[in-house]
């Protein structure tokens, strides 16, 4: 991912400046380097480096968004709808 595109999901998702690190940035990121693999992997098929990162990045996604479940389901579920999930 590109630093313009990062800035951008930063600047999307961040609850105040310099907030680089809330659970909803966290995950707005991980989806937006999960889209690109997802992308790169349609066109170099038997690339399986490639899938067990993406493997490892949906993990770590879905244990955040289980804490975010956990913690404040309203959160949860604006997110979940504001990025396309199906959950």
């Amino acid at each position: 991912m590109d630093k313009a595109k990062k800035q951008t999901v930063l600047k999307e998702f961040q609850k105040k400046d310099g907030d680089t690190g809330s659970t909803e940035v966290q995950v707005a990121l991980l989806t937006a380097r999960i889209n690109e693999i997802t992308e790169h992997l349609r066109e170099h098929r038997h690339d399986q480096h490639s899938r067990r990162g993406l493997f490892m990045l949906v993990g770590q996604r879905r244990r955040l968004l289980s804490y975010m479940h956990r913690n404040d389901v309203e959160q949860y579920r604006a997110l979940v709808q504001r990025l396309g999930l199906r959950r």
